[in-house]
């Protein structure tokens, strides 16, 4: 591990998908998760110059289901995922950045719509590979991200 990389994660952290224009969202970690999901409806494939590509929306705040945000990335896999019920599901696989505290690096994301999850993405043991120790007694060990500010929403 570099010394400038976030070395502890607590069971939920706020992270930043910046490549999709997701300034904030909460996330779970999920150790037992190979890979990671992201929360995302209606969405769409279609092609930019012969590259496979997924347009979709997502609702990146709990709670706002008026807001959204839609997200453009190249689709590097089409798989069969088994989610914790034991469902099988075809998911859309792109690729992102993520940023937790002062670390980023590229990780691969399904998606899937998360609508009746507490949480839009789950942040998978893949991403976290060989730079983490998750604490599951710790949250947002990295720090809160003001989600509602950052997506120009009015406070509750």
């Amino acid at each position: 591990m570099s010394t400038d990389s976030v070395t502890t994660l607590g069971w939920r952290e706020w992270v930043a998908l910046p490549d999709l224009d997701l300034p904030a969202i909460k996330a779970k970690v999920d150790t037992g998760a190979r890979t990671s999901a992201l929360h995302a409806f209606l969405l769409e494939p279609y092609s930019d110059n012969g590259v496979g590509m997924v347009r979709f929306q997502i609702h990146p705040v709990q709670g706002e289901n008026d807001f959204f945000v839609e997200c453009h990335a190249p689709v590097i896999d089409y798989r069969e995922v088994t989610d914790s019920g034991g469902h099988r599901e075809m998911r859309y696989v792109i690729e992102s950045t993520v940023a937790i505290g002062n670390g980023r690096w590229p990780i691969e994301l399904t998606l899937t719509n998360r609508d009746t999850m507490r949480f839009r993405m789950l942040l998978g043991r893949r991403a976290m590979e060989n730079r983490f120790l998750v604490d599951p007694g710790a949250s947002y060990v990295n720090g809160r991200l003001p989600a509602r500010k950052l997506y120009g929403l009015p406070r509750r």
